[in-house]
Order: structure tokens, then sequence, then C-alpha cells
């Protein structure tokens, strides 16, 4: 049987996925100034900015990599390929974990930038964060179960409204706020901050800049990989290193370092204490002494109401991200099989988002269990981004050597040749540079030193039974089954025509149509006859017929465009359909019609129905007829 199944279509050019870039990276500073600040203190620029620079070289090893294997997974899909598909899996489970602490760190901030914004103080007291942020997370999932994100049309809308309120901040800041203290006078090295908390935060940084594996997820939607995710992913993470070491100087040129008990070591600023759980909202409020008490309200309510959506919109595209790896893993036996199906209608597993979303709510109560809800989840995050990013970049350097002819649209430049190999340094400075933070993160950092190992060894045993139920050697190197509907010697066809109308079975043959398409790059006919009593003229009025027949219509071409599939519809007047479907086969030049056929007829003692059989007997090309079992459609 012949199902209509989904599959990720290159529809994303340049701009948009700078957009994607720009809103899943920028949406980041909203939720780790704060606990950044919260160690390095008045060195908070600094570290970002270094961070940011070592981002920026873990991305040209990303660059390359997504380039060269345009598919979903990320990391998880070169380390898979450089090593061996156990590698890969750890590196995927890892960013599993990264994923559904941005999901649950999201969810924590969103009461309370509304809450502080808009002054409902009973939204940020706890429990209440807690709870209203599991609630969100459901909130999210739900939609996400039953329609498709239109993160394509929202990426940019979510982009530009980053975008202007980070702009506003640094406007303003750079007018009214902005001091020396901002750029580190008064840091005193070992003191304010300790040698101890710099190197905490230096690991706690990675959460500044989260969003790259979802970036590189849009590998299969991406129209011209090898050009517009390098540019991109430079784009948007070049801006956003920009923006946040402006936004931290400015922040704490608000609130410098002072010594306070409740601090670490003894030193505290109240964008790390008071403002933790809504840094931009607190910049915002330090306006007070320079503009009116109105605008100050205004600018508070925007920043809380938009740092709301952005990280709202930062938990749908990071269950979408989470779906797409869980859909790389589960098509190539890592996964149950249930992952590694995308759902029809919102091309996400349900498993994926049920599971993602439930994972994500627990750890968001463990973390308030424990205490420093916030810190235990962006320590643990390190955990899982350094092991991924120090991965990905060894997983690079190995492609250089195991598959030199590689096709690489996209190569990092500045090379250094090791025994006779071009290797990149990027890859060289920066792959020591990731393992090393990771070390630092497990010395200082004791949720990733136990919670992070306890992941890993849950992800192993499901791995391992995974394997085991689907009668796979733990080892070997699977591949998910590439799909072929036609024997390739027939299978070679330009214009493909489909008869579309309402129902199960003509949105069946209408995906089949578009799958062929898609594989086979040739175009597609969608015809829809209206069959015309004898009694009635060809021309009669037939209004509710022309109705259906339009709706079936522009259902085929939405359904072929989020595909990236361009489907030309026409509708024609017939006494019979199969006659008017052979004429326009005729016409059109043809080289395949796909048809359908119900399982009733066969009750009728008849194998097809008389419309079918016509076409096969009269057509003057190949015939593709889909026939379905008793019981599955019953029409």
């Amino acid at each position: 049987m012949a199902k209509k199944t989904p599959r990720l279509a290159r529809v994303l050019g340049a701009d948009s996925l700078a957009s994607v870039a720009y809103g899943e990276i920028g949406s980041s500073i909203y939720f780790a100034l704060g606990v950044v600040a919260l160690y390095a203190l008045g060195a908070t620029p600094w570290v970002l900015l270094g961070v940011g620079v070592l981002f920026l070289l873990v991305a040209l090893s990303y660059a390359e990599g997504t380039a060269a294997l345009p598919e979903t997974g990320g990391a998880a899909t070169f380390v898979r390929r450089a090593f061996n598909d156990p590698a890969g899996f750890i590196t995927g489970w890892a960013l599993f974990l990264d994923y559904l602490i941005v999901i649950a760190l999201a969810a924590l901030f969103v009461p309370h930038y509304l809450g502080t914004a808009l002054g409902w103080d009973a939204v940020t007291d706890s429990p209440w964060d807690v709870v209203i942020g599991v609630l969100v997370i459901l909130g999210v999932a739900g939609i996400r179960l039953v329609r498709r994100a239109r993160m394509y049309t929202a990426a940019i809308f979510i982009a530009i409204l980053a975008f202007l309120s980070h702009l506003l901040i640094i406007a303003l800041g750079f007018a009214f706020l902005l001091s020396a203290e901002g750029f580190g006078e008064g840091i005193d090295l070992g003191t304010a901050p300790t040698w101890h908390a710099l190197v905490f935060s230096l690991s706690l940084a990675m959460l500044a800049f989260t969003g790259l594996e979802t970036v590189s997820n849009l590998a299969a939607e991406a129209r011209e990989p090898g050009k517009a995710l390098p540019r991109s992913l430079f784009a948007g993470i070049g801006a956003v290193v920009i923006v946040s070491f402006a936004i931290a100087a400015i922040g704490l040129s608000a609130y410098p370092p002072h010594p306070d008990p409740a601090g670490p070591d003894g030193w505290a600023t109240d964008l790390g204490t008071t403002w933790i759980r809504a840094p931009l909202v607190g910049i915002s409020e330090a306006f007070g002494g320079s503009l009116p008490d109105a605008a100050v309200n205004i600018i508070k309510v925007f920043l809380g109401v938009t740092g709301a959506i952005i990280l709202t919109s930062a938990i749908a595209t990071s269950l979408s991200g989470a779906g797409r790896l869980a859909y790389s893993l589960g098509q190539r036996a890592m996964l149950p099989r249930s992952f590694g199906r995308l759902n029809q209608r919102t091309f996400i597993a349900p498993a994926s988002i049920v599971s993602g979303a439930a994972i994500a709510a627990v750890l968001l109560v463990i973390a308030e269990l424990v205490g420093r809800g916030v810190t235990f989840l962006a320590s643990l995050y390190s955990f899982g981004a350094l092991i991924a990013f120090t991965a990905a970049q060894l997983a690079v350097i190995r492609l250089r050597f195991t598959e030199p002819d590689l096709a690489r649209p996209y190569r990092v430049a500045g090379n250094l040749r090791v025994r006779g190999v071009p290797v990149p340094l990027a890859a060289l400075i920066g792959a020591p540079l990731t393992f090393a933070l990771w070390i630092a993160t497990l010395y200082t950092h004791d949720a990733a030193r136990i919670a992070g190992p306890i992941w890993l060894v849950l992800g192993a045993l499901l791995f391992i039974a995974v394997r085991k139920a689907r009668h796979e050697r733990l080892l070997e190197h699977v591949e998910p089954a590439v799909p072929d509907l036609v024997p390739e010697e027939e299978g070679v066809y330009e214009r493909i025509l489909v008869p579309v109308k309402l129902g199960q079975i003509g949105d069946e043959m209408l995906a089949t149509a578009i799958r062929l398409a898609e594989e086979r790059g040739c175009a597609v006919r969608a015809v829809h006859v209206i069959k015309v009593p004898l009694e009635l003229p060809l021309d009669a009025e037939l209004h509710d017929e022309e109705e259906r027949a339009e709706a079936s219509l522009a259902e085929a071409k939405l359904l072929a465009a989020e595909h990236g599939v361009e489907v030309e519809g026409e509708i024609v007047r017939g006494r019979a359909i199969g006659e008017s479907i052979v004429q326009q086969a005729e016409g059109d030049g043809v080289d395949l019609i796909l048809m359908g056929s119900a399982p009733r007829w066969r009750r009728q003692s008849r194998f097809f129905s008389p419309t079918v059989d016509y076409v096969l007997r009269r057509a003057p090309c190949e015939v593709m007829v889909v026939t379905y079992p008793q019981g599955v459609l019953e029409e």
C-alpha cells in the first residue's frame, strides 16, 4: 500500500536560514545573561566574547560537515559517518539533553519575563513559576501534536522581534547606561570573580549560544545547503556575538558588581541575582533615572512581552529540532521505529513531541527541587554541548582523512597539512579548547559530573535495547531504506498525470505523485474531472461539483508547495471520467498516469473500478495503479 509518507522538502533559502540562525541563537541571551553574570561578574562581556569566538570556530566545522552531508541529525550525522553508529548516537543523545534543557529553561523564564514586565508578581514566585513553565511546555507540545508550525514564516518574524528588542536595549544603553565598568573596570581576577567562578562561567557561557544544532538540522530543508548554510550560520552567529557583548556591557554598567554575602564568593551583581530570570527586563528598569517613568514602563512591557514570545518560540523550535534529530536516529536503528516516522500533519513523530515535552518538564521540576535551578540546567547544558562540539570537530578532521573525495561545497579555509592531508586549523584549535572546557565543566559543575554521565548511561542502554529489538549489530552501520516506487529502468518520467478528488484515496494518490516528483524531478499535472450527466449539456451550471473540484485542486497545490513541488491543476468536464483522463493524457503527452483503486470493487467480483479498467485499456502511456487491502479504505 502506498502511504502518504511525508518527507522534508528543500524550501529554505539563505535569508530564511539566516533568520532562523539569528532568532535561535539570539534567543539565548534572554536566559543566559543572568546566570553568566552571577559568576563572571564584571568579566561577563569578555567571557561572552571569548566563548562567542570559540563558537564561531565550532561553526566553521559545522558548516563544512552540514554542507558535505546535508541531512537531519547535525553533529550526530557526521560523527556517525566519520566514526561509527554508537559514537553518532552518543553525540545525538547528548544533543537531545541540550534541546530538552533549552525547552525547560525557556519555559521557566516565560512567567518571569511576563510577570516582572506586567506587575504579575505571583507568577514569578516559586513554585508557581515552575508550574506555569510546565504548562507552557505542555501547551506548546499539544499544539505541535495537532499542527505543523509555520517555522519558515515565523522565523523571520521572531528574528525581527529579537533584533528590534536587542537594538532598543543597545541604543538606549549606549545613550544612558554604558560606562567604563561595563567593559571590565574594577575586575579583580582571583577575587571578583575568583578563578574557580571564572572557569565556571566560561562553560556556562556556552548557554548564550544555543541554536547551532537547530540550524544545522535544517540542512535537509535548505535549497542550497553548500552555500546557504555557511552564509546563514556565520551571519547569524557573528551578529549574536556582537549583540551579546554589547548587551552584557550595558547590563554590567547598569548593575556593577558589589560585595554581597548572597553572591558566590561574597560578590554579586543584581543582574545575576535579582534579575537572573529576567535580565533584559532588569536592564530596562535601570533606565528609570534617565527616562520618564511612562517610557520606562512601556520599554519594560515591550521587552517582557517580546521576551516571552521569543522564549515560547524557542520551545517550539527546540521541540522541532529534537524531532528532526530523533527522525535521523530512528531511521538508523538507534531509537525505536516510532521516532523515525514523520507525522503527515506535523512533520514530527508524535513520540518525539510527547517524550521531549515530558522529559523537559521533569528536568524543570528536578532542577527546582535540587535548588539553583537555572545553574543546574545551565551546567548540564554545557556538558552535552561540549561533547557534541568536540565530537563534531573531530569528525570533520577524520573525514578529511577517510573520505578525501567527499564532495564539500564548503571547505573551511586555513589548513595545515598532516601526512599530506589538509586539516582545518579551526578544528585543530577548537576541538582541544572545547574538550578542555568539558573537563572544566566536570570539575566545577556538580550537575555535569553526576547527572551528565547518568544521562549517557541511560542512552547507551536504550541504544543496545533498540539494536537488539531490531536485530541489528551494535557496531553495524545502518542506513535508512531508499524509497524506490518503481523499477529504475521503467521509472524515467518527465510528466505525471494524477486525477484528484476530495477523499482518502485522492490524498494518497496525490502524495504518491509528489513523492515521485521529488525523487525523479518530474512535473505533476493534477486533473479533476467533473462528470456531466447525459441529460445535461457539457457546459451546464454545476456549482457544487465545481466547488469540490476547486477545493481538491487547491488542496493539491498547497500540499505540493510544502514539498517544494509545483503542480499544474485543471478542471475538465466529460461524460465519463476514464475517457476524460485518457484524453488529457494524450493531449498533454504525459509519461505516467497514477491512479488508485478502492477495495469495494473486489467485493463486486471486479479487481478495478470501471474508470481504472478503461484507463488501463486505452491509456497512451504507462499506468501505475495502487490497490488497497480490504478494510483499509472503505469508500
